[in-house]
């Protein structure tokens, strides 16, 4: 068995969860439930499927809620590798054939640094997609989405319902757009004076 990326003890944060559709941007996640564990939970990616390693008494409940957590901590630490320009491009093809039956096709997908005050922007004649370099080691699906919004961009140019309707097929569309509006909020927030000695 691989070594465990990720691994924690303890509660999973409290609130709503749910595991994401199978078949959407993770992969398939099985749960295996161990009576040897007593407190740790742990993941890794196992070709096309995530296993979550478990305490064979947990609750059903907290498993979901764990699964949930581990993979945001799995897509996390994936996101920190950095893309290049050419797998950015790869995953840009492979969104829309997922979810857009491989119509939006771009001429280009590239990371740019000079936006600062959007998260990426698409030019639908030239069929280029620029994504900000400020999305970079956030978690995947929040990536995958902001590429999505991009192609979508390349088959409906504005914002309105059609638009809309194309992203309602990713699961994860408003929680990524509830975690980019969070990074946003937070850069809006002011920021303290250190206390003295730190």
């Amino acid at each position: 068995m691989p070594a465990d990326p990720l691994k924690s003890a303890g509660s999973p944060p409290r609130g709503p969860s749910r595991l994401p559709p199978r078949g959407a941007a993770t992969s398939a996640v099985e749960v295996r439930r161990s009576a040897r564990r007593s407190r740790t939970v742990s993941a890794y990616r196992e070709g096309d499927r995530t296993i979550v390693l478990i305490p064979a008494r947990m609750s059903e409940a907290e498993e979901q809620r764990w699964v949930t957590v581990m993979l945001d901590k799995l897509a996390a630490q994936e996101s920190k590798r950095m893309l290049g320009d050419a797998e950015l491009t790869e995953r840009a093809e492979r969104l829309s054939e997922q979810y857009f039956e491989g119509r939006a096709r771009p001429a280009s997908v590239r990371w740019v640094t000079n936006q600062n005050t959007r998260w990426g922007s698409c030019t639908p004649a030239e069929g280029s997609i620029r994504l900000s370099h400020r999305l970079q080691g956030m978690p995947e699906y929040v990536v995958d989405y902001v590429l999505l919004h991009e192609l979508a961009h390349l088959l409906v140019p504005g914002h309105g319902p059609r638009f809309w309707q194309l992203l309602d097929a990713y699961p994860r569309t408003e929680r990524a757009r509830g975690y980019l509006e969070g990074v946003v909020a937070a850069d809006r927030l002011p920021h303290l004076p250190a206390a003295r000695g730190e």
